[in-house]
């Protein structure tokens, strides 16, 4: 093998390490989309309040279940 081939083959071993390292550090860095809540229910639970009152306006008694 010749000497320009073994340096090729030194630059394409260290370039392959270092993509692996890089795809294994953004997979560390990031969740899985479906593992948070969808959007919806992610702003109302931030920007909604819970109901109260207890009655409605006809004065019928609400069930809090």
């Amino acid at each position: 093998m010749s000497r320009a081939k073994k340096i090729f083959l030194m630059f394409v071993g260290v370039f392959v390490l270092v993509l692996g390292y890089a795809i294994y550090d953004i997979g560390k860095r990031t969740t899985f989309p479906g593992s948070k809540p969808q959007l919806r229910e992610r702003l109302r639970e931030k920007y909604s309040s819970p109901d109260s009152a207890l009655t409605d306006s006809i004065g019928v008694k609400e069930n809090k279940n």
